[in-house]
């Protein structure tokens, strides 16, 4: 079986945002989807999340979030800030202020996004590593026309290329990552 298969499916990148206990956080994931749409019914979505981010935990308690859908006019500084660090160890919001407080209590980030959707989760669905959270849409507002990024958009324009920084004795390259400096 071949797994880079998966590489081929595409996805979108998003911050996922919550609020519990009067604190905000924030990470960047890549899996929402649109479960069912009004008038017909009530508009849902589903996000999945890894069971190791702190987010997943504060949406896990709290029943709530905003995605924030990113935009191909974000800059990698974005990716950095709410995908590079645990809101366990430092306050993604702090120094953060390009946001706006949703129905739900929920912070959209209005910086390098074109929209953001803010739901209530109406049930939690354990799989091994990962918990699927369906929501029932509460708010949600368009903030530009810039096209929405993909996870190949990201990869292609926006994610820092390695650098090569010298050549080894026998002609072989080193790369150095612009991200964490690993030769």
């Amino acid at each position: 079986m071949d797994s880079k298969v998966l590489f081929n499916v595409q996805y979108g990148l998003f911050v996922l945002s919550s609020n519990c206990d009067g604190k905000d956080n924030a990470c960047i994931i890549n899996t929402v989807t649109q479960v069912t749409a009004a008038p017909i019914s009530k508009d849902r979505i589903s996000i999945c999340v890894n069971k190791k981010n702190f987010t997943h935990n504060m949406i896990a308690q709290s029943k709530k979030f905003t995605v924030s859908i990113i935009s191909e006019g974000a800059n990698f500084d974005l990716f950095k800030h709410f995908g590079f660090q645990s809101g366990k160890d430092v306050d993604k919001f702090a120094d953060f202020d390009k946001v706006k407080r949703t129905v739900n209590g929920t912070l959209a980030v209005t910086d390098g996004t074109n929209s953001y959707i803010s739901a209530n989760v109406i049930q939690q669905v354990e799989l091994d590593t990962h918990s699927i959270f369906i929501a029932e849409v509460v708010d949600m507002e368009k903030l530009s026309d810039v096209p929405s990024t993909t996870y190949n958009f990201y990869q292609a324009h926006i994610k820092p290329k390695p650098q090569p920084v010298k050549n080894t004795a026998d002609g072989k390259t080193v790369w150095r990552c612009r991200i964490c400096g690993y030769e």
